[in-house]
């Protein structure tokens, strides 16, 4: 508790700008950004002319949050309340682990995770949405409606939750859990869209989008400029991207290493035989592992849901996820490194930044592969081992049957 409140107050004084440190300031996000997309908002339709607007539906209801605090200031009042999102997840798993067979790790994993990712957790509404699934691996298998019911709202709110229920057990609680997902997104998009034109523009608004800077794609440009390549660096979508030549190519190459990852997760499903309580946890790490890698923009927000993931895996004592979320961890503090502190270096492609990128992307990649490994290994059963017929009808001293001997030897001998 002590080490939370700590952490949790730094990093309060500094989105708040009380303290002063180096860097990128992450607050506009907040204090512009957000704050614009709320006058629009509260006028009764999505930010339809914003290209940055690139969000489901359900994200109306994080950014127009601020209005439950209406005593303090939009930024204010917005950091206040991803502190208690934060606060929220902290006290559920503290509670969780002291179950018996479960460890205080995964405790331990979100407080310092968090912590190591800096002022980027409250300046994104990221956390309110891990707050969400978090809240939904808890809830697990025991009720299966109500997973389902938080992962639809967690997919209207940000996409990714809906990979929660890949590791539900088959049978009943799949079929509660997923026609429950399925029932809440429907209902709260009709509610929405009737509410505020425009819910669905989200689908389009990325398609022209360039290759975000610190994506794993991005490595081949960072390398590239040093070489000549005649490409810019451009803030776009909100974020800062390459745009130029090969860009498309790299861009549709990450949309086929996300499909064959999917196509891996599908393999997976239909093979797996093992279903334990942690599985379902283990399942919806590993599966937005692979969908944060493979993606032509890892953003360091990203960060917090796989931190959230990783907490709730390690609550679990025998979990086999304990390699691949220390390196999330690891990778957590190089995010912070390469954003907000230095992340001048990384747009100018310079040997410090290249070096960040490389070092958290390969953390990350290593993750992933670790991660899937063990997913495989503890849900699929292993192949028997094929034994050929003439070795399995073989008697010892290499008769056969009951005919007294092999046919060469029967050759060799006679009739």
């Amino acid at each position: 508790m002590a080490v939370w409140l700590l952490t949790r107050t730094v990093l309060m004084l500094w989105v708040l700008k009380i303290l002063l440190a180096p860097g990128v300031d992450v607050t506009p996000d907040v204090s512009v950004t957000y704050q614009g997309w709320y006058d629009i908002l509260r006028t009764g339709t999505f930010p339809r002319a914003d290209v940055t607007w690139q969000y489901p539906p359900a994200a109306a209801f994080a950014i127009l949050s601020p209005a439950l605090l209406p005593f303090l200031g939009y930024a204010t009042a917005f950091f206040t309340l991803c502190l208690l999102c934060d606060a929220l997840v902290f006290g559920l798993l503290l509670r969780a682990s002291r179950r018996p067979g479960r460890s205080a790790r995964g405790v331990w994993v979100w407080v310092a995770g968090v912590a190591l990712l800096g002022p980027t957790v409250y300046a994104r509404y990221d956390l309110m949405v891990t707050a969400v699934a978090v809240c939904a691996l808890l809830v697990g298998i025991r009720r299966p409606q109500l997973l389902g019911a938080l992962a639809g709202f967690g997919a209207l709110l940000k996409v990714w939750p809906v990979l929660l229920l890949i590791g539900t057990p088959r049978g009943r609680v799949t079929r509660l859990s997923w026609s429950a997902a399925v029932a809440t997104a429907l209902a709260l998009l009709a509610v929405v869209s009737a509410a505020l034109p425009g819910a669905l523009d989200f689908l389009t608004a990325q398609r022209d989008r360039g290759t975000e800077v610190e994506s794993l794609g991005a490595l081949v440009f960072h390398v590239a400029r040093h070489l000549g390549w005649d490409g810019a660096v451009m803030f776009s979508y909100g974020s800062v991207e390459f745009r130029g030549p090969y860009v498309p190519l790299v861009s549709a190459l990450a949309l086929v290493l996300t499909v064959t990852a999917f196509g891996w997760l599908l393999v997976w499903r239909l093979r797996a035989r093992t279903f334990t309580p942690g599985t379902l946890c283990d399942a919806a790490f590993v599966a937005v592992l692979l969908f944060t890698v493979t993606s032509r923009v890892i953003s360091p927000q990203y960060m917090i849901w796989l931190v959230g993931l990783a907490a709730v895996c390690l609550l679990a004592r025998s979990s086999p996820m304990t390699p691949p979320a220390v390196l999330v961890v690891v990778a957590s503090a190089v995010t912070a490194l390469e954003f907000p502190l230095f992340f001048s270096h990384v747009t100018a492609s310079d040997p410090l930044g290249v070096t960040l990128l490389v070092v958290r992307n390969g953390l990350l990649v290593a993750a992933a592969l670790t991660a899937c490994g063990r997913l495989w290994r503890g849900t699929v059963p292993a192949p028997e081992p094929r034994v050929r017929p003439e070795t399995a009808d073989a008697a010892p001293g290499g008769a056969v049957g009951a005919e007294g001997g092999t046919e060469d030897t029967r050759r060799l001998l006679g009739p």
